[in-house]
């Protein structure tokens, strides 16, 4: 790759945070460890019921395939759990690219 088209890509990756960093940072107070607690534990819980209902659907059929009011179900515990897996790594993204200010003296409990 040429020195130019480095110099460009590094160029973007610079102007990519800051503008990130200036409409993302204000809209949220600092990020503490303690905030994200109920997010996990909200996608803990989607995860489980997407789970649950698989399981539930085994062990109440006869090995014939689930009805389509079952199957429904179970789509939208499972687009209810990508959605939210979705989310996180967005937040994960918004925390690892410095977009946001954290609370750097947080510690889990």
């Amino acid at each position: 790759m040429s020195t130019d088209n480095n110099r460009l890509l590094l160029e973007l990756d610079r102007y990519r945070r800051e503008i990130n960093r200036d409409i993302i940072n204000p809209r949220f107070p600092e990020l503490r460890m303690e905030d994200l607690k109920p997010v996990l534990t909200m996608v803990a819980h989607a995860r489980a019921d997407f789970v649950s209902q698989l399981l539930e659907l085994a062990e109440s059929g006869s090995g014939e395939p689930p009805a389509p009011e079952q199957i429904a179900t179970l789509k939208r515990s499972r687009e209810t759990f990508e959605e939210l897996v979705a989310a996180v790594n967005a937040l994960e993204s918004v925390i690892s690219r410095d977009y946001l200010d954290v609370d750097s003296g947080s510690q889990s409990r």
